[in-house]
């Protein structure tokens, strides 16, 4: 069996209880940035991940999270910022934490141990062929997260296993396996600390990789974003304004023109000769804005 490294206590915490605060702020910090950097040996898998999400999503499927505890949490967070920041409607994303709304009140709750509550979670969600589920455990061993991807590849769907510990379980039935070898916790078992941070850094660059391939992304802006509160409609003027090269007043017209879309606002003020043409260039480039600039230009 292999070693659970995510339960090995860390060879510089004894006395932990005993230090001076700073000390022990630097002996945690330290754990948080060693976990940050296991990332790096993971970029192959993730890029793997990101272009089976990317290409489920764009034939018209679906990206499911799975997880519990600590690890759902981070899954969660990444799933519920996909609509907001990269216009990926809500029905395209699906989020299967371990008890639902139940476990956030209870987050240590037996909800991660039932196997029978993962198959009906994906059951009930309907995740099968053309869809993309990512299950998330810090040991790789967690039941709920084990079940939830046995059941959505039975039901023909593509997985992702994301797990902090060598030769996790999770990963044997995995299309990806995303290995993230954090070191022990300074606090042992505490995986909301290096495991939680280094899946949600290894999360945030594989939801960010996908909205790139989908063509959400422009220059390091998110040009497919949902304005939907005062804070994000300045920053679509902003985006506008920049990649367009005109002014704040004439990127809100061209903002309300479009009903909203930075995409087609930015088309238009590139020469589009109307909504029409920049959505059917939009079409004709599969979202892709650079490429829809291209033929916006050569007409």
């Amino acid at each position: 069996m292999a070693s659970v490294k995510t339960e090995e206590r860390h060879d510089k915490a004894r006395g932990l209880d005993a230090m001076h605060p700073a000390l022990a702020l630097r002996l945690l910090a330290a754990g948080q940035q060693a976990a940050a950097k296991v990332v790096d040996a993971a970029i192959e898998p993730i890029s793997a991940a990101a272009r089976i999400a990317a290409g489920c999503l764009s034939a018209g499927g679906r990206l499911a999270y799975a997880g519990a505890g600590s690890s759902g949490l981070m899954a969660m967070a990444d799933a519920l910022e996909l609509p907001g920041t990269y216009g990926i409607t809500l029905d395209k994303v699906v989020v299967l934490l371990a008890g639902g709304a139940a476990s956030l009140a209870d987050l240590a709750g037996g909800y991660e141990d039932d196997m029978d509550l993962a198959r009906r979670d994906v059951q009930q969600a309907g995740i099968g062929a053309g869809d993309c589920l990512i299950a998330v455990s810090a040991s790789g061993s967690t039941p709920y997260a084990l079940a939830a991807l046995d059941e959505a590849r039975k039901s023909g769907a593509r997985v992702v296993a994301l797990a902090n510990n060598p030769g996790a379980v999770l990963f044997q039935d995995a299309d990806v396996a995303i290995l993230l070898q954090t070191p022990p916790e300074v606090v042992s078992g505490s995986t909301r600390m290096g495991a939680g941070t280094a899946q949600k850094i290894a999360l945030n660059m594989f939801s960010t990789l996908v909205g790139i391939h989908l063509g959400h992304v422009h220059d390091g802006h998110m040009v497919n974003l949902k304005a939907d509160n005062a804070k994000l409609r300045a920053r679509a003027v902003r985006i506008v304004a920049d990649i367009a090269e005109v002014g704040d007043a004439e990127a809100g017209r061209y903002l309300t023109m479009s009903s909203g879309s930075v995409k087609i606002a930015i088309l238009l003020a590139a020469g589009a000769s109307d909504v029409a043409a920049a959505e059917a260039a939009l079409a004709d480039a599969e979202q892709n804005l650079r490429r829809a600039l291209s033929r916006v230009a050569a007409h």
